[in-house]
């Protein structure tokens, strides 16, 4: 269920789209938009980006929370298509211009086994991706996140906007703990050593446990370790910095740079992958990327599909234009949002590519 915000200005045919989607919460970040901050934009100039920005995450005193960063990540990308289309530039050049001709992407692989896995990534390795993200599902578990083995989730009409409630998984550490060595094991000698490989805990180990976990896949020389522990207590990371070399990802679910700020000062992880979509848009993402580059991590911005082509155009926009760039994560859209919402990322060769256009 997509949020898109529209924003019209007093210059014939000049506005601009963004997009204000949060799975799960549409309904109250579309609130949030209609009740408080839209009222907050009637005769301001969309020039000011900045100012607008800080204005509304200011404003409130209430600030931040993944409601009100979303809200407000649609207004600042629809603020950035108009001066693209005014300054008659893609966004990426108002952002310093090119500094790669594509951003490398990735896609997501799984399956039941590991084989099936596998077969998955070679299909992918031959529409041209370098880089695949490999879950599979867990014995003993129901619902292993990012495969198909997902517990059906039962509808409540009476429940938010009539669809699915929250599902439910059964979760063990100690079968995950054994089979994703074994899985990349399985890869690396079937898939050889030219791919690169990637695996999302999704925050599902304590701290000891994701260090077990990424000592045990150093042999196998992934890209990164993505999200090893809840996104709350940050310190520890410097667990797993104790015991393994992996490259770590972690910030999709941060709001703000302050959320990612120490672990990029500490160097406790080496990608930063914040979702442009609910940390307030390329304003703030802009800026979490210079902090990175001062201390060597690259980006990752989150790409999932339950956010708008906006956004995951908006993701591309600024991977041309920064230097610490790392990988991009992909997702293709069905045909009839295509079809809604034109003008998403290109796929070919490995890389995404947007279009030169205002």
């Amino acid at each position: 269920n997509y949020v898109l915000v529209k924003i019209e200005t007093d210059e014939p045919e000049l506005y601009g789209w963004g997009d204000a989607t949060l799975n799960g919460r549409e309904l109250a970040v579309a609130a949030a938009l209609e009740h408080h901050i839209i009222p907050l934009l009637i005769g301001r100039d969309p020039d000011q980006i900045e100012d607008i920005w800080q204005f509304l995450f200011r404003g409130t005193y209430w600030r931040g929370g993944p409601v009100l960063m979303t809200a407000l990540a649609g207004i600042d990308l629809a603020l950035w298509d108009i001066k693209g289309k005014r300054a008659g530039l893609p966004v990426y050049s108002l952002l310093g211009g090119k500094t790669r001709e594509g951003a490398l992407a990735y896609a997501h692989c799984s399956g039941s086994d590991f084989e099936e896995v596998a077969d998955e990534a070679r299909a992918r390795m031959e529409q041209g991706f370098k880089v695949i993200r490999a879950q599979v599902a867990i014995p003993g578990t129901i619902g292993t996140y990012g495969t198909r083995d997902v517990h059906h989730m039962r509808s409540d009409p009476g429940w938010g906007d009539g669809g699915p409630l929250p599902g439910v998984e059964q979760w063990e550490p100690a079968p995950y703990l054994r089979t994703i060595p074994r899985l990349f094991e399985h890869l690396r000698g079937a898939l050889g050593d030219e791919i690169e490989l990637l695996h999302d805990v999704h925050e599902r180990l304590n701290p000891i446990q994701a260090a077990q976990l990424a000592r045990a896949l150093e042999p196998y020389r992934l890209f990164f370790l993505e999200d090893p522990l809840r996104p709350e207590h940050k310190e520890s990371f410097r667990v797993i910095r104790q015991h393994s070399t992996i490259p770590l990802a972690m910030g999709e679910l941060f709001h703000t740079r302050w959320e990612a700020l120490p672990l990029i000062s500490e160097q406790l992880i080496d990608f930063i992958r914040c979702d442009i979509g609910h940390i307030g848009g390329i304003t703030e993402a802009r800026k979490i990327a210079a902090l990175a580059e001062t201390f060597n991590v690259q980006t990752a911005w989150h790409g999932p599909p339950d956010i708008a082509p906006i956004t995951h155009a908006a993701n591309v926009h600024l991977d041309m234009a920064i230097p610490n760039f790392g990988v991009q994560e992909l997702t293709f859209f069905p045909e009839v949002t295509e079809t809604v919402i034109s003008g998403g990322p290109a796929f070919r060769d490995g890389r995404l590519f947007v279009s030169d256009t205002p």
